[in-house]
């Protein structure tokens, strides 16, 4: 009995042992590809923590691309912009998902710190989100890691960052999204019933005041980079490395949202310098209320204009010109 009792404890020792070490083994490429297109059909962006990392996107051999998205989505962490960059992300692959084959040779994943602190060790990387290449052989350069900063994190800019690093071209689809319809549909149905009680008087219409204001509130708002903010959906604001937060974009490729309410408040203020400048000549009071209209006017058209400038030439840099404000 006791022989046996050890003989069967002698071959679950060895099963143990044979399993472990098959387990450790390194997998073969064609285990890793059929292992990470299972995942790939659940889910189109794979999660990663430290063993998976390891495996599949640092250990050889590989024939595939992965493209990595380094967050830290947990409240706590304060990134204000790690779930802005973690919707464009998606967007990315989704619309890969639709206009390529499911297998390889690109793979979309996120590494979130709370998750994989260790890869963020590993990669040396401090901050969030970052975007990184993981070319199928040999380690990322310097150009695998999207600059952010200069380009933004927009879905058409990562799609053209994959194509320059992969030579995978990916058209973007963006989800629909019903709620400009909605309020589209309210606006036309308000102003249809406007037009409909006030059908007996319609001087208003003809009113030039009103026009030139609806001009210039367009003009305003084309000025500014709204229709830039609709099409590439960039970011509130951007906090840099020290924690700083930045509302101006440091490049002339790119704003942020809050830029843009920046630069119409200057711009209405300018233009109601101009206006009160230009008026002074033709009201009729007394000289020095004129006047006074005048040099007020006059300030806020220089000072207004001198701040614009001077935004204008952070931006594009090396224009050589400023006026009062360096």
């Amino acid at each position: 009995m006791q022989l046996q009792t050890i003989l069967f404890c002698s071959i679950v020792i060895f099963n143990v042992f044979v399993g472990s070490a098959r387990d450790e083994r390194p997998k073969t490429l064609e285990q890793k590809v059929q292992q990470l297109n299972e995942m790939y059909t659940k889910k189109f962006v794979l999660r990663f923590n430290g063993p998976k990392f390891k495996e599949f996107v640092k250990q050889p051999p590989r024939n595939y691309s992965v493209i990595m998205m380094f967050t830290a989505m947990a409240s706590h962490r304060q990134c204000s912009i790690c779930g802005h960059a973690s919707d464009e992300f998606i967007i990315v692959a989704n619309s890969y998902r639709y206009t390529h084959r499911f297998d390889g040779p690109l793979y979309f994943g996120i590494v979130d710190f709370d998750e994989g602190s260790d890869i963020f060790q590993m990669m040396r990387i401090n901050t969030a989100p970052v975007f990184m290449h993981f070319p199928p052989k040999g380690k990322p350069k310097p150009l695998d890691t999207m600059d952010i900063q200069r380009v933004g994190f927009a879905s058409e800019m990562i799609a053209k960052w994959i194509q320059e690093r992969t030579d995978v071209q990916i058209r973007i689809f963006r989800p629909p999204n019903y709620s400009s319809t909605f309020a589209l549909s309210i606006l036309f149905a308000i102003c249809s019933s406007f037009l409909y009680i006030r059908r007996n008087n319609m001087e208003m219409f003809f009113n030039k005041n009103l026009w030139g204001i609806g001009a210039v509130i367009f003009c305003l708002t084309m000025t500014s980079g709204q229709m830039w903010n609709h099409i590439r959906g960039p970011p509130l604001m951007h906090r840099t490395q020290q924690g700083v937060i930045t509302y101006i974009h440091n490049s002339s490729q790119g704003q942020f949202i809050v830029e843009t309410y920046i630069i119409i408040i200057l711009n209405t203020i300018l233009v109601f310098g101009a206006v009160i400048m230009t008026d002074s000549y033709s009201k009729k009071t007394d000289s020095k209320t004129r006047k006074i209209m005048a040099v007020v006017g006059l300030v806020l058209v220089v000072f207004l204009f001198s701040v614009i400038l001077s935004i204008f030439k952070s931006k594009a840099h090396g224009y050589p010109y400023s006026f009062l404000i360096k």
